[in-house]
């Protein structure tokens, strides 16, 4: 596929985006349009872009995680696409983001609030309280030392009500803690 258009990198200054990882050979007839200083190539296209990159996650002033495939390869450098309409504004001051857990994999990832799977029921967060309660939610499933003062059956069922009133609630984890 030929690219109609050369965007500017910084262009996608401040965005958050998340990228599908797909095989290298899907790039295979394209020119890359842009090679960054830290040797990631980018291919653009008509319905969007094609990183190859060793590193993903926070990039200078923008936010672009990498959904890894199912399969999973032993290269370091991955491939993501990413349709135009998925970049979205990013900045410190604004309530921007959200956050999903897993529960079946014990994991803990955060959304944009213009993704269009936002349900408007998890609270919004700045970058800074949400990369706060991502260490609290990503402790609360790898720790058990936190659940010995509690009166419980089932630490999954313990903590599962816990990360639910992080993401659903503005109440502090000390606060969700002592109501328990």
């Amino acid at each position: 596929m030929k690219a109609s258009f050369r965007p500017s990198p910084k262009s996608f200054k401040n965005t958050f985006c998340v990228f599908q990882e797909i095989e290298v050979k899907a790039i295979g007839n394209l020119a890359v349009q842009y090679q960054s200083k830290s040797g990631s190539s980018y291919y653009y296209t008509e319905l969007g872009m094609y990183r190859l990159s060793n590193h993903w996650g926070r990039l200078a002033n923008s936010k672009w995680r990498l959904e890894p495939m199912e399969i999973v390869s032993s290269s370091k450098t991955k491939l993501g696409f990413a349709p135009w309409a998925e970049f979205y504004p990013d900045n410190a001051e604004e309530e921007l983001y959200y956050l999903e857990a897993n529960y079946t994999n014990n994991t803990v990832n955060y959304q944009h609030k213009n993704n269009p799977d936002y349900d408007t029921r998890a609270i919004l967060r700045t970058s800074f309280e949400t990369t706060k309660k991502i260490k609290q939610i990503r402790n609360l499933f790898n720790l058990t030392s936190w659940a010995k003062y509690f009166e419980h059956e089932d630490i999954n069922d313990l903590r599962q009500q816990i990360i639910k009133e992080l993401i659903f609630t503005k109440k502090t984890l000390e606060e969700i803690k002592r109501e328990l």
